[in-house]
């Protein structure tokens, strides 16, 4: 009866009563449609809504159905918008034309319950703005000023008709008419305007603008158009003629200049009417010419004018100038003979050609003017004068030499040009002299020596001629000639036949006069020729070689002296002797004793002139004959590295160089058989891919016709280290001196060869370096665990690649237990039915034995009810106890766990309790945030003993509720929230959840506040938004009730059920976790009865996002709904699934109806024990678990993701009424 009474007072169930009852009333308009006005493009809603509309709504236009659907399909751009519900067929017509444009009706059809109704018609009407206007005028011809013309402006296709408003330079032009026209489609029309426009030169580049509008404009269009005016130029005007006298030669820059006028004026130059340049620049709205006249001669006299004219130029306008040219004569020609005898009359003319002004002649000897001139004017070219004048002079000795000029002089240029000429008077020479080194003086031999001979006097001057020894000098300079003389040079480079020669110079002219002057050298020259012989012809070692030198003529006598690399000697002289040219000649003997170093040195035999400094010298070559001998700098040893090449030079010489060489090695003969011994052409052992194995020394023998000799050389291979280590491992105890040693095979042994690196993945502190010969060693002082591992020792001698071998360094320690929540606590049902693993992990070195106590006392194992297993691994052990059919009386207690080995012990208590909530986790964070997402990081807390999952919980700010998200995997530790708003803050929490319930939030419910970044890019992310239509609120809260309500009448048959149950007796199968045991099996799920289990998992980015439904409230209710889609579905969240016993410690709000909290710490023992109890639940009218959950718990394994199992199967005894069992393995509650 209560479920029909809240229907009937529900708001909700108005609409269904409604729907069940129905109405028989006469469907009518609400709103009927009106006349609608539209701008074209935009959109046009024509409403009509309609009261109790039982039949279908159609539009109509201009009598044609347009169909019931809301999309309108053959129509794309019409539809019916509105709320059907509300009775809203409005029909929209979006981006409007002037097709639509017509009568509308908006009908509903007859139904079974009303007539048909039809609306009013109404007029959609389009208003279309006008197309760009645009001008009809002539622009191709320009406009002449004064001239009026009419200008059109048509602004088409417009609805209703534009307006057209003309304007110049921005001025309204006024007298304007208008007319229309059709358009290019129906409907549409054309607006002509016309006006008369006077052209003014002003008006040139000035603006017409045309503007039209309409009520479909929001702002007018406008075209416009520029005006191109015609009118003539002004006068022209010349610059850069400010006088008419100009000198010829000079270039004249004229320039003329028009201003104004459209088009700019055409400038013509003319010279005597001849046309000089059309060509003109346009500056700054105005014409330019400018023309370069060279001015010569011929432009004496001449007219220059310039022109100027446009289009419209009644006629040219000019300006003209004449141009007066000063110029000198093209040539003055001086005439007749300058040369004469003393006393004789010369007689010249002056002719100057054509000048403007003409020219005044004068005559110049030296600076003395002649006045004896005959002076002619007459008419010359180009309008000026030509002048002549004649000269008569008689001359003299004294002139000889002098200028005579002829100069013309024009005022007008103020220029004068001149002709000169030299008088030339003969008469004989008067002296000759010599200038010559000092007689008596010596000179040295290849002195440059210069004879000058000098002859003054006389017209012409006379001819120089040098003589040596009464024969004519043919290489004298050429004769030179200065004032009033001459001079002739002999340049002579001094050699021992010009010791006391005579030499004269003779000078002689026209008057067949000559006269002479003499002179004579003495030259100091060093011996001319110098010569060895000997007597012997074949030279050997340690004999004794005389050898005899002659020394040529000198002066004065020469010192003659021997000498040997760098050692001189002093051999036996004889008298000096009379020799050509003055000179002396000496002869000298020279004693050696002969070696092998000798061989192909020069015996050098000098004569030297101690006055002039400077020797001469020749040689001779020794050829001494010896057997072998071996150079000083021969190595005797030689390195190689090993499998290279090795050459053992032999730096051996002797004469004769026929020289045969004999290798020797440890007493036997080197062959040429062996392949790997070659012997060159030197005589040089090459080895090839020499090994260590050849090193040693090896012995040589040369010899020739003159004898032997032998000599030893050794050889020493160098090879790359190869390594060991002298002890692997090498086992030390913590805190100790670790020692590790490697030996190296090598050679070279070097200092520093050895080093070391340690392998492990951490950065450790390496210890100290040392060597000691081939050895190398590692020092560690003070041990740790952290320097357990692999070591390196490399060493390189810098041959070839490094060698290295690696060394185990074992560190000893006392066991150390792992600890923490997850180690202290397990969780088991004390029923007798389950099974708990209390797990005890230690790292140490040596081995680590353990030992369990319970409640202080020693565990014995040989209780079938505990077993024991130990696990080793590397450095870590796990030693694992299985308490089975586990009893809250016996087994709820401390364990005690203690791992022992040589170096120690530590010790973990572990708690075995009762199944239970989670603790909420701890140390919860922010790993990284982005602009849309933030990833979360937390370490979870006790599980309860069953499998636990979490649960984010979070909010933006202005948000009033929460949004929450399941992690997925349910056990991950870490979680990335995504579909977040750029720059905006959020509030997080997290906490954890099991079959028993959920924790608190983690840090005692700490809340974490971050702000998410602003977006990367400016691209725009979509958003999700959740649904809020008001319409399907009550929908989702009659969900709820009905839920709600089977929920109850569950709760109260499996109460009456599990009474009846308890008072006779359970039988079948039991469920745990939502799922059923076999009646003959005991695979029964122990998950989470262990206390080994470990948190951060990686994240999966796919984990659903939930939203709870009633988010104004927290509640244990597992029904959500996806906000990711539009669809209404409901999901459970992902994990093992058991329906709560009991509301959380928060109250819960639906639909009005409060519950009150109870002990979230309270553990509901019979309800766990009790399963069928679940499968009543689970057989509700909710979704099957089978269907909505992965149910796994028969079929656990390790994960690769997970490093400890997050349950385990037990083997449990078939399931047996609680009397059956003895009571300490009852599990009853403590």
């Amino acid at each position: 009866m209560d479920f029909f009474s809240a229907w009937i007072v529900s708001a909700s169930s108005l609409p269904f009563l409604c729907l069940i009852l129905g109405t028989h009333a006469q469907q009518a308009f609400r709103s009927e449609p009106r006349n609608v006005t539209v701008r074209m493009g935009f959109t046009a809603v024509l409403r009509c809504e309609v009261l109790r509309a039982s039949g279908t709504v159609q539009w109509g236009k201009d009598g044609l159905l347009l169909g019931p659907q809301r999309s309108l399909p053959g129509f794309l751009h019409y539809s019916m918008i509105g709320n059907p519900k509300r009775g809203q067929y409005h029909l929209q017509i979006e981006k409007a034309t002037l097709e639509d444009e017509a009568f509308y009706t908006c009908q509903v059809g007859q139904s079974e319950s009303s007539q048909a109704i039809v609306s009013s018609s109404v007029w959609l009407n389009v208003l279309i703005p006008p197309s760009k206007p645009y001008f009809e005028v002539d622009m191709e011809r320009p406009w002449v000023a004064g001239r009026k013309y009419v200008v059109t402006c048509i602004a088409p296709d417009a609805k209703p008709e534009a307006e057209i408003t003309l304007y110049k330079d921005g001025v309204e032009l006024t007298g304007t008419e208008s007319f229309t026209m059709s358009g290019s489609k129906d409907k549409l029309l054309n607006t002509h305007a016309k006006v008369t426009v006077t052209a003014l030169s002003s008006d040139n580049g000035r603006q017409l603008a045309c503007h039209a509008n309409n009520r479909a404009l929001f702002r007018h269009v406008e075209t416009t158009m520029a005006m191109n005016v015609y009118f003539p130029p002004q006068r022209p005007v010349i610059l850069g003629l400010e006088r008419e006298d100009v000198k010829a030669g000079r270039t004249l820059v004229l320039e003329c200049v028009s201003h104004g006028g459209n088009p700019l004026a055409s400038l013509r130059w003319t010279k005597n009417k001849e046309v000089l340049s059309t060509t003109a620049d346009v500056v700054e709205q105005k014409s330019r010419s400018v023309i370069r006249l060279k001015i010569t001669p011929a432009d004496n006299q001449a007219v220059v004018s310039c022109e100027s004219d446009n289009l419209v130029s009644p006629s040219p306008l000019s300006v003209s100038h004449t141009i007066n040219v000063l110029f000198e004569p093209a040539e003055v020609t001086l005439w007749g003979s300058s040369t004469a005898v003393e006393g004789q009359d010369l007689n010249l003319f002056c002719y100057a050609s054509s000048s403007n002004p003409p020219v005044f002649i004068r005559w110049w000897l030296g600076y003395k003017e002649l006045n004896t001139t005959v002076v002619t004017v007459e008419e010359g070219d180009n309008g000026g004068m030509i002048t002549t004048s004649n000269m008569t002079h008689t001359v003299s000795r004294e002139e000889d030499g002098l200028k005579l000029t002829c100069e013309a002089f024009n005022k007008g240029t103020q220029f004068s040009k001149t002709q000169s000429t030299t008088l030339n008077v003969y008469y004989p020479p008067q002296k000759v002299w010599l200038e010559t080194p000092p007689q008596g003086v010596p000179l040295r031999s290849g002195t440059t020596v210069r004879l000058m001979c000098f002859s003054t006097g006389g017209n012409p001057t006379g001819t120089l001629t040098w003589f040596k020894n009464g024969k004519v000098v043919t290489n004298a300079l050429k004769q030179m000639s200065f004032n009033r003389g001459g001079a002739r040079e002999l340049l002579l480079v001094l050699t021992a036949s010009d010791n006391m020669a005579a030499y004269r110079c003779d000078s002689t002219n026209k008057a067949m006069q000559t006269i002479s002057a003499h002179t004579q050298l003495m030259v100091h020259f060093r011996a001319l020729s110098m010569k060895i012989s000997s007597r012997q012809e074949e030279l050997r070692r340690g004999q004794m070689l005389t050898l005899e030198c002659q020394a040529g003529s000198s002066n004065p006598k020469a010192n003659v002296s021997w000498s040997l690399g760098g050692l001189r000697f002093q051999g036996a002289e004889q008298p000096p002797q009379s020799a050509q040219f003055g000179g002396v000649s000496v002869h000298s003997t020279l004693s050696l004793n002969l070696s092998s170093q000798l061989h192909n040195q020069r015996v050098i035999c000098q004569s030297y002139s101690r006055v002039l400094e400077e020797a001469t010298n020749t040689f001779f070559k020794l050829n001494v004959l010896y057997p072998p001998e071996f150079s000083p700098e021969q190595p005797v040893q030689i390195q190689v590295l090993e499998d290279n090449m090795a050459t053992i030079p032999l730096l051996v010489s002797a004469n004769p160089e026929g020289v045969c060489c004999e290798w020797w090695y440890r007493g036997k003969p080197v062959k040429e058989g062996n392949l790997q011994y070659h012997k060159s052409d030197e005589n040089s052992l090459e080895i090839k891919n020499v090994t260590r194995k050849n090193a040693g020394v090896y012995r040589v023998m040369c010899s020739n016709d003159e004898g032997v000799n032998e000599i030893s050389i050794k050889l020493d291979v160098q090879y790359a280290p190869s390594v060991k280590a002298e002890k692997d491992p090498v086992v030390v105890n913590l805190g100790k001196t670790a020692d590790l040693i490697c030996v190296a095979d090598a050679n070279p042994i070097i200092s520093g060869m050895f080093s070391w690196k340690w392998l492990g993945e951490e950065e450790t502190e390496m210890g100290e370096e040392t060597q000691e010969d081939e050895s190398g060693l590692l020092t560690i002082h003070n041990v740790t665990r952290a320097h357990a591992g692999l070591y390196q020792c490399t060493a390189n001698n810098d041959i070839a690649s490094p060698a290295t071998v690696d060394m185990q360094l074992v560190v000893q320690f006392k066991p150390e237990l792992l600890k923490g929540a997850q180690w202290t606590k397990v969780a088991s049902r004390g029923d007798g039915s389950s099974t708990a693993e209390l797990v005890c992990r230690a790292e140490g070195i040596p081995r680590v034995d353990f030992s369990w106590e319970k409640n202080g006392l020693l565990m014995d194992f040989a209780n079938p009810r505990y077993e024991e297993r130990t696990v080793k691994d590397g450095s870590f052990h796990t030693s694992t106890v299985r308490v089975l059919n586990v009893s809250a009386s016996l087994d709820y207690a401390i364990f005690s766990c203690t791992a022992r080995n040589s170096r120690g012990e530590d010790t973990l208590d572990i708690q075995l309790v009762s199944t239970n909530h989670p603790d909420p986790p701890s140390m919860f964070r922010q790993l990284d945030v982005s602009h849309d997402s933030v990833t979360l990081e937390w370490i979870p807390g006790f599980n309860g003993g069953l499998r636990q999952r979490f649960r984010v919980r979070y909010r933006w700010d202005r948000s009033t509720s929460f949004l929450y998200m399941d992690v997925f995997p349910p056990g991950a530790a870490f979680f990335t929230v995504t579909g977040l708003q750029p720059i905006t803050t959020y509030n997080f929490s997290v906490n954890a959840l099991n079959a028993m319930g959920e924790s608190g939030y983690a840090d005692n419910n700490a809340v974490l506040t971050v702000t998410t970044k602003g977006r990367p890019d400016l691209g725009e992310v979509p958003t999700v938004d959740v649904p809020e239509s008001p319409d399907r609120l009550p929908v989702y809260l009659t969900v709820v009730g009905v839920l709600l309500l089977f929920y109850s009448l569950s709760i109260f048959f499996g109460v009456r059920w599990k009474i009846r149950r308890g008072q006779t007796g359970a039988s079948g199968g039991s469920m745990l976790d939502g799922k059923k045991s076999e009646p003959g099996g005991s695979s029964q799920s122990t998950e989470g009865n262990s206390n080994e289990y470990e948190s951060k998992e990686k994240i999966n980015v796919a984990a659903q996002r939930t939203l709870l439904i009633d988010s104004g409230s927290e509640t244990d209710s597992h029904v959500y709904e996806s906000y990711a889609a539009e669809s209404s579905h409901h999901y459970y969240p992902t994990g093992d699934y058991i329906p709560p016993l009991s509301p959380l410690a928060e109250e819960m709000r639906r639909l009005g109806v409060t519950q009150l909290p109870v002990d979230s710490q309270s553990h509901l023992y019979e309800d766990v024990r009790d399963g069928d109890l679940y499968q009543d639940i689970l057989s509700s009218p909710l979704p099957s678990s089978s269907y909505l959950f992965d149910q796994r718990l028969h079929h656990e394994r390790r994960l690769p993701g997970y490093p400890q199992a997050a349950g385990r199967v037990g083997d449990v005894r078939p399931p047996r009424r609680e009397s059956d069992l003895p009571f300490e393995l009852r599990g009853e509650l403590v």
